[in-house]
């Protein structure tokens, strides 16, 4: 798993390797603090081919681009977040999501 991760841009460094696999076997959703975006290029990588979605929350389209990733279970990435986060991301950050007649 580290060799494809290395393989999809991650650095190959001690401490982006034990990111790497604290993300991946995380319970919580991650927030990356990502200075130099190396990060972010190896999350575009590593779930392009999963459909991945990036958005801002100052798009527009954010709200829809994120229920769609929860109903399709495609992979979304928010950018560029500040210290205070939109309250539609709330229940979604809680883990508060149900399923219904198998729909999200």
């Amino acid at each position: 798993k580290i060799r494809n991760h290395v393989i999809s841009k991650l650095p190959n460094d001690e401490y982006s390797i034990e990111n790497s696999i604290m993300l991946e076997y995380s319970n919580r959703w991650p927030l990356m603090i990502d200075p130099q975006g190396q990060a972010n290029r190896w999350i575009k990588q590593l779930y392009s081919a999963d459909g991945l979605k990036v958005v801002k929350l100052s798009q527009t389209t954010f709200a829809r681009t994120i229920e769609n990733g929860i109903s399709y279970g495609c992979p979304v990435l928010v950018e560029n977040v500040g210290q205070v986060l939109d309250p539609v991301l709330e229940p979604l950050l809680l883990k508060q999501v149900i399923k219904v007649g198998g729909v999200v």
